[in-house]
C-alpha cells in the first residue's frame, strides 16, 4: 500500500526545480526589462486589456509616518481591487523600476522610508544607475505608467507653482509632466501652500485638460473641497471621465488630463478644513525660517501639519487618497469596458504601446526554454471549479464544544481555490498561458476571485447573474483535525456541454486538457469525446472521493484519459468500479496504476514544458507488468 502513496501530487511536486533545471530561475512573478520589473498581475492585466490604476510611492516613502504609510498604501490597493481594477504601485528598488508591488515590498519600503530618495523624472537616471531605492513622485510615476501603457494614475495631490515663483522660478515638475505625458491623473487638486491661480494658468499653457469630478467647477485645494478658483470643466460620473479619456487618446494628444476630486465633505466636518489651512500657513512660515527648500518642503510641511493638528490632517489625507482611489478605479473600469466594445481595428492603436513594451520584455528575457503552449494556438485548457474557501479553526479544545447554541472563539482564513482554478494558476505561473473554463456568480466573491486570478487568462470563466460563487467552509478543531466541511457547489452545474462547446477549437489545439471532478458528468463525456477525436490527452483530477469514479462511467473516457492524480482513497474508489465490472484483478490493477503514476511526472513535464533534462533515476524507462511479458516504455497512457 505504501507505494500507492506516490500519486501525482508527490511525484510531480518533489523537487520540481530539479526537473525544470535552469528554466525555473527565470519563472517568477515579475518580468525584467531594461531596469523595469513588471509585477505578474500587472503584466497580465496589461496583456488582456483589463483595468489598471497606477499609484505613486512617495506617499509611502515621504508622505506619511510608519506604520500609517504602509497601512494606507495597502488600503488603497485593496479599494482599487474591490472596485474591479488592478493596482500598480510604482517604485524604484535597488535600481530597478518596479511596476506593481506585493505586500512585502510595500511593507519594506514603508519601514525603510528614511533611507529612500524622492524620485522624479530628473532623478531616474542616477537612482537606477547607482542601484538606489526611492519613491516615485507624480512626475516619475506618470512617466513609467505611460511607458508601460497604463492610462489612469491616482494620487493625493499634485505639485504646482510655488508662491513667489516669479522670482524663484519654483514650479513643480508635475505640471511639466502633465503637459507632455498622456496619462490621466486623479487627485484632490493641489496643496493650498501653492499658488493655485498660477498653477491653473500654467496647466492651461501646457494644454492640460482640467476637470473637477462633481457638479461644480470649484477647484479643490487638497484639505478643502474648494480653493476659491474655478476649473474650466466638471464631470459627474466615471463614464463621462472615461469618454473624455477615450476622445483624448483617439485625438492623439500628447498632454495629460487632470481630474480634480474634492475631499469628501464628511471628512472635513465643521471647521476642520479651515483649521488645517491655518496650520498649513504656519508650517509654510516655519519652513522659510528654517531654510527648507526644494523637494524637502512638502514632506516637512505635511509632518508639521500632522503634529500641529494632533493627527487629524493625516486622517484627512488618508480619506482623500482612498476616495481618489475608488473614483480612479471606477474610471479605469469604465475605460476598459469602452475599449472592449470597440473593433479590433479601433483597439489596435490603443494597444501599440503595451505591445512595444512586451517586445522589449521578450527581447531582454534571457530564458530560451519556452513552454510550447505559450503559442496562442497550442496551450493547455483547464476546465473545472472555482471556489471561495474559508477555514474556521476553533480556539477551544474540541472536547469542550457542545451543540448548545453558544458562541465560540475561532480564527477565520479566506482564500481562493477549486482544483481546476489551482491547476490553471500553477500552469500560469509556469508561463504556460492556460485557458481556464469555469463558472462563478456575479457577486462580490466572484469579483474578488477574478481579481485574485488577474495573472491568468480567465476569459473562459462565465459570470452567472443571480447565482452564488461556489463556496467551501472547513471547520477544524484547535488541533487542526477536520470536524466537517460545508460546500455550495451548485454553480458548477453551469459548466455545461453547451458552454464548453464554445471552446471546441481550443480543446482540439491544446497539448493537453485538464478537468477536475467538479464539472457535470455530461460535460466530462463531451470533453473526452472531443479530445479523443483530436488525439489530445486528458488529465483528470478526481477532486473528491465521491467524484473519483465519475468519468470512468462514461462512454468516451478510455481512449481519452491518459493521466489521473488520485489520492489513496480516490484510487480505491476507481479500483472498486473496475473490480465490480470484473475488469481487473486487485493486485494487478494496483501495480498497473502505480507504474503509470511513476511515469506520469516526466510525461506531464514533457507534454507541457518540453523534454526534461536527463537526471539520475529518470523515470521514462519504467519496467511494468503487461500480461505475461515485461516491457519498457517511454510513454505509457493510463488505460485500465
Amino acid at each position: 500500500m505504501k507505494v500507492l502513496l506516490y500519486t501525482f501530487r508527490q511525484l510531480f511536486c518533489v523537487k520540481p526545480m530539479q526537473l525544470l533545471g535552469d528554466c525555473h530561475r527565470k519563472i517568477s512573478s515579475s518580468k525584467v526589462c531594461y531596469g523595469y520589473v513588471v509585477n505578474e498581475k500587472v503584466k497580465s492585466a496589461l496583456k488582456y486589456r483589463q483595468p489598471i490604476v497606477a499609484l505613486e510611492s512617495t506617499i509611502i516613502t515621504h508622505g506619511m509616518p510608519y506604520p500609517q504609510n504602509s497601512r494606507t498604501a495597502s488600503d488603497v490597493e485593496e479599494i482599487i481591487v474591490n472596485n474591479g481594477a488592478t493596482p500598480a504601485t510604482v517604485a524604484v528598488i535597488a535600481g530597478q523600476v518596479h511596476v506593481g508591488l506585493d505586500y512585502d515590498q510595500i511593507e519594506w519600503l514603508a519601514a525603510k522610508a528614511k533611507d529612500c530618495i524622492k524620485v522624479s523624472r530628473r532623478d531616474l537616471p542616477l537612482v537606477t544607475s547607482q542601484g538606489l531605492t526611492g519613491g516615485t513622485t507624480v512626475s516619475g510615476t506618470m512617466l513609467v505608467a505611460h511607458h508601460v501603457g497604463i492610462p489612469v494614475f491616482v494620487t493625493g495631490g499634485i505639485g504646482g507653482v510655488h508662491r513667489g515663483a516669479e522670482t524663484s522660478f519654483d514650479v513643480s515638475a508635475d505640471l511639466r509632466e502633465l503637459g507632455r505625458t498622456p496619462v490621466t491623473v486623479v487627485s484632490s487638486g493641489v496643496k493650498s501652500i501653492l499658488d493655485i491661480e498660477k498653477t491653473l494658468e500654467y496647466l492651461e499653457t501646457e494644454g492640460v485638460c482640467v476637470a473637477v469630478f462633481g457638479p461644480s467647477c470649484d477647484f479643490p485645494a487638497f484639505f478643502t473641497p474648494s480653493s476659491g478658483y474655478q476649473a474650466p470643466y466638471c464631470i459627474q460620473t466615471a463614464k463621462e471621465a472615461a469618454d473624455m479619456i477615450v476622445s483624448h487618446q483617439d485625438l492623439g494628444l500628447q498632454s495629460g488630463i487632470l481630474i480634480a476630486v474634492p475631499i469628501p465633505k464628511t471628512t472635513v466636518t465643521g471647521d476642520l478644513g479651515d483649521i488645517i489651512e491655518v496650520v498649513v500657513q504656519q508650517a509654510v512660515e516655519e519652513a522659510k525660517l528654517k531654510g527648507v527648500s526644494g523637494k524637502a518642503v512638502t514632506p516637512f510641511i505635511l509632518e508639521r501639519v500632522n503634529k500641529l493638528t494632533d493627527g487629524k490632517s493625516l486622517e484627512a489625507n488618508r480619506a482623500l487618497i482612498q476616495n481618489n482611489a475608488q473614483i480612479g478605479a471606477q474610471i479605469a473600469v469604465e475605460l476598459s469596458q469602452i475599449r472592449s466594445k470597440q473593433t479590433p481595428r479601433q483597439n489596435a492603436m490603443n494597444s501599440k504601446r503595451y505591445e512595444a513594451f512586451e517586445r522589449h520584455i521578450n527581447t531582454a528575457d534571457t530564458t530560451r526554454t519556452r513552454a510550447k503552449c505559450m503559442v496562442d494556438h497550442s496551450r493547455p485548457v483547464v476546465i473545472g471549479g472555482s471556489i471561495a474557501d474559508t477555514v474556521v479553526t476553533f480556539k477551544q479544545d474540541g472536547n469542550q464544544l457542545t451543540h448548545s447554541g453558544a458562541t465560540y472563539s475561532a480564527s477565520f482564513k479566506q482564500s481562493y481555490g477549486g482544483v481546476g482554478r489551482n491547476m490553471a494558476d500553477a500552469l500560469a505561473r509556469l508561463q504556460c498561458n492556460p485557458l481556464f473554463v469555469s463558472a462563478i456568480g456575479k457577486d462580490d466573491s466572484g469579483r474578488s476571485l477574478l481579481n485574485y486570478c488577474s495573472h491568468m487568462d480567465h476569459r473562459g470563466i462565465q459570470e452567472i447573474p443571480d447565482a452564488s460563487t461556489a463556496s467551501y467552509i472547513a471547520v477544524l478543531k484547535s488541533s487542526g483535525e477536520l470536524l466537517y466541511g460545508l460546500g455550495d457547489m451548485d454553480i458548477h452545474n453551469e459548466i455545461t456541454v453547451d458552454y464548453v462547446s464554445g471552446f471546441v477549437d481550443d480543446l482540439k489545439k491544446a497539448p493537453i486538457v485538464l478537468m477536475d471532478g467538479n464539472i457535470p458528468v455530461e460535460t466530462m463525456d463531451f470533453i473526452c469525446q472531443v479530445c479523443q477525436e483530436a488525439a489530445v490527452p486528458v488529465f483528470f483530477e478526481p477532486t473528491d472521493v465521491h467524484k473519483a469514479k465519475t468519468p470512468f462511467e462514461t462512454a468516451n473516457w478510455k481512449p481519452a484519459i491518459h493521466f489521473i492524480s488520485p489520492n489513496v482513497r480516490e484510487l480505491h474508489q476507481i479500483h472498486s468500479l473496475f473490480t465490480a465490472k470484473g475488469g481487473a484483478d486487485t493486485r494487478r490493477f494496483r501495480w498497473y496504476v502505480y507504474t503509470r503514476l511513476v511515469t506520469l511526472r516526466d510525461n506531464i513535464v514533457s507534454t507541457i514544458i518540453g523534454p526534461c533534462t536527463p537526471h539520475s533515476g529518470d523515470l521514462r524507462s519504467t519496467w511494468c507488468s503487461s500480461g505475461n511479458k515485461t516491457t519498457t516504455s517511454r510513454y505509457i497512457p493510463l488505460r485500465c
